[in-house]
């Protein structure tokens, strides 16, 4: 978990992060001019999640993917990728958009966003025996299109959220921790990650990190293993 301001930290940790040839993806809240010019001064590129925050140039990018939709994407230079998934009675089908910025036309702000050349849509159907559900999504980046290129980026960016920050909260009970003053959060922060790292990298005990750490409790010699790890 970030500081509550995640605007100014997202800057500091780049500035610490060695990100050379990376693909850095963000949610909507880090959809910044100035973030998005930072990754691109490391010689590194972005995938930023565009919503609210930027409401101007999601309206301008919502308005012409419906446009090109109701044409079916005819005389558009795009690229496009699907995927299905079925599990536990669910069945999710994601397709992916992704067209050169300049076929947008003139975007709001456009030569602000340092490094722009595409932009993506990713639409994810999911069917339930009683319902079904479309969510839309849209994406700034400063790679070319390619749809595939977009779906391994958004979907490793949710294993992420799904893997780690779903397992800090159910394990560690992040989201409901009621510290606040100083430098206390981030601290707090940075140790439930070194620990949740440490309980995963131990294999000399089968189970889930939760059982892990309940052990690690009770058990000072299985404490000490895991921490020898380091």
């Amino acid at each position: 978990m970030l500081p509550s301001n995640e605007i100014t930290a997202i800057p500091k940790l780049l500035e610490l992060l060695d990100i050379i040839g990376c693909i850095i993806t963000i949610d909507a809240m880090g959809c910044q001019k100035e973030i998005a010019a930072q990754i691109i001064a490391k010689n590194a590129d972005y995938v930023l999640a565009l919503k609210g925050n930027q409401s101007k140039l999601e309206d301008a990018v919502n308005s012409w993917f419906e446009k090109a939709q109701s044409k079916n994407f005819e005389g558009v230079d795009h690229s496009y990728h699907h995927t299905t998934e079925s599990a536990h009675g669910r069945i999710e089908i994601r397709k992916y958009w992704s067209v050169p910025a300049e076929q947008l036309g003139e975007l709001p702000n456009q030569e602000k966003w340092l490094g722009l050349r595409s932009v993506g849509m990713v639409m994810c159907e999911r069917r339930l025996w009683n319902k079904t559900t479309i969510e839309v999504r849209f994406y700034i980046s400063s790679l070319e299109h390619d749809a595939v290129v977009l779906h391994d980026a958004v979907r490793s960016h949710w294993g992420i959220e799904n893997s780690v920050h779903w397992v800090l909260d159910m394990t560690f009970h992040e989201d409901a921790s009621r510290i606040r003053k100083d430098n206390a959060p981030l601290n707090f922060s940075v140790l439930r990650r070194l620990s949740l790292n440490l309980l995963d990298r131990d294999k000399t005990v089968r189970g889930s990190v939760a059982m892990k750490r309940y052990r690690a409790g009770l058990d000072n010699n299985y404490l000490l293993q895991v921490i020898a790890a380091i």
